[in-house]
Order: C-alpha cells, then structure tokens, then sequence
C-alpha cells in the first residue's frame, strides 16, 4: 500500500470489526445504564432550590442528610463544593413555600446541631421551567446532528454524511452513558459541552474525509479500504496533536478550575477522547460499509455546447 507524505502505516482497516464490536457494546452499556440510572439532572432542568452554606470546620454530610431527614426533607441531594468546609444541598421543590423559606429553614435545622455554619447562597427553579430546557436541551442535540447531515451531504456525499453523523451520535450517547455511570451532576454547562464535543468531533471527521476525498482522485487504482487506511495514517499525527493539546486545556480546567466546571470539563475530556477514536474507527467505517467509491466522489461531466453538432461531424 503506498502511503503519501507520511511514514505511517498503520492497518487501521484491519480493526474494522472488533472496533465496531467495541463501539456497539459501549453504545449498549450506555443506553442500559441511562435507561436504569438516569441522568443525574441538575437544577436547572429538575427544579427546586439550590442551597449553599459554608463550615468552619469539616462538614459532615451523613449528619446533614439525617437532619434535614429529620426536618421532613426526603428527597435532598448533599454534596460537598470544591472543599470539605463548602457544602451544595439541592432540594426538590416544596408546594407552598418559596425559596427563601425554604432556604431559612434549611438554615435553622443546620444550626440545631452546629453554630459554626453561614448560608453563602440560594438559587430557585420552577419545575415548568426545568421542563422546557430539557426539551429545549434534547431538540438542540438533535436539531445540531441534522443540520451537520445536512452540511456534509452537500460538502461531500450523503454515504460519508451519514458516517460523520453516526460517529456523531455515537460520541454523545456514550458521554451521555458515562455521565449516566458516574452520577455526576447534568446542568446547562454539562449540555454545553455535549454541543462543544458535536463541533469538535465534526471538525476531526471533517478533516479525515477531506483526505479521503483528495486520496481518492490521485490513488484511483487502489481498492476503497486502501484509500481509507492511507488517508487515516497521513491525518494520524494531526489528530493526535489536536486531541492532546485540547486535554492539556481540559485537564488544567478539570484540576485548577473549582468545582463549578467539573463537569463542563469532564463532559469535554470524554467527548475529546471518543470523538478522536470515532473519527479513525466510525466515520470511515460506515462509510465504508455505505460502500464508498470514487465514482461517489468524481466530478459530474459537464456537456460542452456543440457537442452534439461535433459528433455528427
């Protein structure tokens, strides 16, 4: 197999099916584990009142849940934020009360048992709210992953537009799975970053099917998978410059960033991470399981004028 301006040679082609056994299983266990977990959905989608209050000293969040317990709270979510003395208690909404009382009540059922605590702040979310941007957050995914279909069957053709948008899907499902898994919280920073994963992942796909593009017009001899395997090797280097420098970014925000970010910056570490494995092993897999030609990727002829007159001469 000839490769052009590149020293790789790389068979990715030969891993075509236990890559797809892979990725088939992973999009499984994901959809399992969101069917049975569920997303851990923040305020901003479920409603009700976000409660920050700040310690002296280490807090102790099972006393915490018990007297809140204790005070009628059932459903209350308590979670440190960013150190052990900083504590994010998340309420689900209370008919008749507004967030305030129920911020001040919180207060005074903490302060029976420790004086040593102070409210840093309260945030409230209507449930109807909640309702609309999670459907507002589904319809932007969705919205998002048509019009890239759209794009790439005019940019391309519509064998590799339906690989980038399966490679697509296939990056948000399994982010959304592992969000799913860890339990961690799912806000509008979190849905950001799915959007963020969509462009980035587009991006990389866009760059390898470029390639392929240019691979099939000067190697016109060879066989679809070769063209494919030679485009994969010459675009390697670049993709993993990119994906690398991107997580160094990443993982400053994940480390240094504070606990507001965690899982913006989670959301994106995963998606950089499946997105530059989709963009060697999905993209190109279906398209060429489409059976991509270079027939597909010609020029259309274009009728001169006079031709007619010209062949009866």
């Amino acid at each position: 197999m000839k490769i052009l301006k590149s020293g790789l040679n790389i068979d990715f082609i030969k891993f075509r099916v236990p890559a797809t056994f892979l990725s088939a299983m992973l999009i499984i266990a994901s959809i399992v584990s969101i069917s049975f977990n569920s997303l851990n959905f923040g305020l901003d989608f479920t409603g009700g009142t976000l409660i920050e209050v700040g310690y002296e000293k280490e807090a102790n969040l099972d006393s915490i849940r018990s007297d809140l317990a204790g005070a009628g709270y059932e459903k209350v979510t308590v979670q440190y934020f960013g150190t052990s003395r900083d504590v994010i208690i998340r309420l689900a909404p209370v008919k008749g009360k507004k967030a305030n009382e129920v911020g001040n009540h919180v207060l005074d059922t903490l302060k029976a048992t420790s004086d040593d605590v102070a409210m840093r702040r309260i945030e409230f979310v209507g449930a109807s709210v909640g309702e609309e941007l999670t459907e507002q957050g589904g319809l932007a995914i969705l919205v998002a992953l048509i019009g890239i279909l759209i794009y790439v069957s005019l940019r391309f053709e519509w064998k590799f537009a339906l690989g980038s948008v399966a490679a697509l899907a296939h990056d948000v499902i399994i982010t959304l799975g592992w969000f799913s898994l860890i339990q961690m919280e799912f806000d509008l920073t979190v849905l950001a970053a799915i959007l963020a994963v969509i462009g980035y992942s587009l991006n990389d796909t866009i760059v390898v099917f470029d390639r392929i593009r240019e691979n099939f017009l000067k190697l016109r001899k060879q066989e679809s998978s070769d063209v494919v395997n030679t485009s994969l090797n010459q675009t390697l280097a670049r993709t993993i410059m990119t994906s690398l420098t991107t997580l160094l970014v990443l993982l400053a925000l994940f480390f240094l960033g504070g606990a507001t970010i965690h899982g913006f910056a989670t959301a994106l570490i995963a998606g950089v991470l499946v997105g530059t494995y989709s963009s060697i092993y999905v993209a190109s897999n279906v398209a060429l399981a489409l059976g991509i030609t270079k027939e597909d990727l010609m020029p259309p002829e274009v009728e001169k004028e006079g031709a007619d007159q010209d062949a009866l001469m």
